[in-house]
């Protein structure tokens, strides 16, 4: 249970090593906003009769995959969306080819994640969907993002709510200080774009008792101010 612990402490501080991509959001979202992106790296636990694949097989795949992403990651960071997902140069492989070609590695699971929000920079959200539905989430931050984009997603393709939904799916993944009040947020502009004041309302109150150290805390009063106006 030792090993276990530090594995996930490992993870979520991978989790934490931030990356940021601006978004494109509806009108109901602050333009250019950026959300959170994360290097998820999944737990590895080895037992039994596992330790010689994970050694012989797996690792060493995980180990080449990973050494194949960073070039896509790194034009991923400068917006470079097209490239990273088909050629980001070097002879390294794209996003695409990474998940088709790793799959059921971890770096081929985040592959998909990347691909995922590449689209959704690029507009194409069937891709996107696609790709974000394939990510499989570890660890305590890794849902919160997936659902988060889905949200996303959904708002840029006017099905309201499935964005609200997937907001909300996002803030109760887990309770994290930095993205739980950024979805909660999100969920709350939604509906009260939707003329469910009440709820949001409850929403942008929640934030500012349970997360007045948050980002989304220091404007909330303006929010609060204009849903009990409209309420």
């Amino acid at each position: 249970m030792a090993i276990k612990r530090r594995l996930e402490k490992k993870s979520d501080e991978a989790l934490l090593d931030l990356t940021e991509a601006k978004v494109k959001a509806t009108s109901f979202f602050e333009h250019n906003q950026k959300i959170i992106l994360a290097v998820l790296i999944g737990l590895v636990v080895v037992v039994g009769g596992w330790f010689a694949y994970k050694n012989l097989v797996k690792e060493p795949q995980e180990q080449k995959a990973m050494s194949q992403m960073w070039k896509a990651q790194m034009q991923f960071e400068q917006d470079s969306f097209v490239v990273a997902l088909e050629n980001p140069g070097g002879g390294y492989l794209g996003f695409l080819q990474i998940a088709k070609d790793y799959k059921g590695t971890k770096a081929g699971n985040l592959a998909n994640f990347y691909a995922g929000v590449s689209y959704l920079n690029l507009g194409n959200f069937d891709e996107a969907l696609k790709h974000i539905n394939d990510f499989h989430p570890t660890g305590t931050i890794g849902p919160n993002m997936k659902y988060g984009v889905l949200g996303d997603v959904y708002s840029e393709l006017n099905q309201m709510d499935k964005a609200i939904e997937n907001y909300r799916k996002a803030s109760n993944a887990s309770d994290n200080e930095l993205l739980t009040p950024y979805y909660l947020k999100k969920e709350a502009l939604l509906l009260e774009s939707q003329k469910d004041v009440a709820k949001a309302l409850e929403i942008y109150k929640k934030i500012k008792s349970k997360y007045p150290n948050s980002n989304e805390a220091l404007s909330i009063e303006k929010y609060i101010a204009r849903a009990e106006a409209v309420k």
